[in-house]
């Protein structure tokens, strides 16, 4: 049974409530101070505060996709894989290869003329050489005949790190709250490219090309754009593609708007940060490279690089997000730019979690969608 099963979670639960009934019966007759007792008391607790945790733990990473298996979970996902490229034809070739697909929990969602269809599928950079998983959401009207010679807008959407892909499905509710704003008019049908930003796990690259590393931002900036569009329907221009993103991954889509203009017209940041750290999950990404330090810092990018025409959205709240200060300050020196516009959703209230970015991505993906091109 996998990580992310409910059958998992279900027996974590039911051994805590077990562990626990056990030790309320069984504590009177350990009652006593000799080793055995003392040992019986100390297992007791133990294994019930054990369960406990588990139940909590898991119960956290089903609702905020933290880690996608076991091997995940311990760091032993390293592997990039074998990736075996088809074409849109499905002749091999192609940098992207589509492995199964699912339906859209919307209703009417067994048809994809009505519902869309979400799209597993695996994607290699060729020029990077970066192997990735990702799910394609492709609306109603990609499969509606009289769309059949219409090209899409896309967006990149990216969790925060470690995040799955999963989670933007089903935590996040991005496929089904696109299909909800077309349907009512509030946006446009865009074909969304859901994946997490962590191309090299365990390791968090935060969309740097790492020297003699990763190459990741070249990744998002290049290849994956170019793989999308030798599969699908989508526009070639820069105004065709955008790029949203929660925490790493907001930093992320900030990062991709503003050193690649030419790729990206647009990124949105849920709860963003504005600079790459470094720690254990990190290593060092920059080997000695200030260029690159200083270019991971959109602070310092704003105050000395030339303004990007780009489109930037930024989300916060006053209480309960660290960066809030850092966001208003964002703001502020982004609007001091000519080229660049930037606008803001910011709560009263939220948290770093899903509950908060859920009541921002209904408006963030309205917005994105106004400042897309279908060509």
């Amino acid at each position: 049974m996998g990580l992310t099963s409910n059958k998992v979670l279900a027996l974590a639960v039911v051994l805590a409530v077990l562990l626990f009934a056990g030790t309320v019966w069984y504590w009177p007759r350990l009652a006593h101070r000799n080793w055995r007792a003392v040992t019986g008391r100390v297992g007791l607790l133990f294994a019930t505060q054990l369960m406990v945790f588990a139940s909590v733990g898991l119960g956290a990473n089903q609702a905020f996709g933290f880690y996608a298996g076991w091997a995940d979970l311990f760091g032993q996902e390293n592997e990039q894989g074998v990736v075996v490229d088809h074409g849109a034809s499905g002749a091999s070739g192609g940098p992207l290869r589509v492995i199964d697909t699912r339906q859209v929990a919307v209703p009417g969602g067994a048809r994809t003329q009505d519902g869309g269809e979400v799209q597993q599928v695996d994607i290699v950079g060729r020029t990077t050489h970066i192997a990735s998983p990702a799910f394609v959401y492709l609306p109603p009207e990609y499969f509606q005949p009289q769309y059949r010679t219409r090209t899409f807008p896309a967006a990149v959407v990216l969790t925060g790190y470690p995040g799955t892909a999963e989670a933007l499905i089903k935590g996040l509710h991005y496929p089904q709250t696109a299909h909800e704003l077309a349907k009512n008019g509030r946006m446009q049908p865009m074909i969304l490219v859901m994946m997490r930003p962590t191309v090299a796990p365990p390791r968090d690259t935060e969309c740097v090309d790492v020297p003699g590393g990763p190459q990741t931002e070249t990744f998002f900036a290049k290849d994956l754009p170019d793989a999308v569009a030798a599969h699908y329907r989508v526009g070639r221009r820069p105004g065709s593609w955008g790029v949203i993103g929660d925490s790493t991954g907001g930093y992320c889509a900030l990062k991709l708007a503003m050193h690649h203009p030419d790729a990206y017209a647009a990124g949105a940041g849920l709860s963003p940060y504005y600079k790459a750290p470094i720690d254990p999950t990190t290593g060092d990404l920059f080997h000695g490279n200030d260029d690159l330090r200083n270019r991971a810092d959109l602070f310092w990018c704003l105050k000395h690089l030339p303004a990007p025409d780009t489109s930037l959205l930024v989300t916060s709240s006053k209480a309960g997000e660290k960066d809030y200060r850092s966001t208003v300050r964002f703001i502020q020196q982004v609007q001091a730019r000519k080229l660049t516009r930037i606008s803001s959703i910011i709560l009263d209230s939220g948290g770093h979690n899903f509950n908060t970015w859920r009541r921002e991505i209904p408006a963030a993906l309205q917005w994105l969608s106004g400042r897309l091109s279908d060509r």
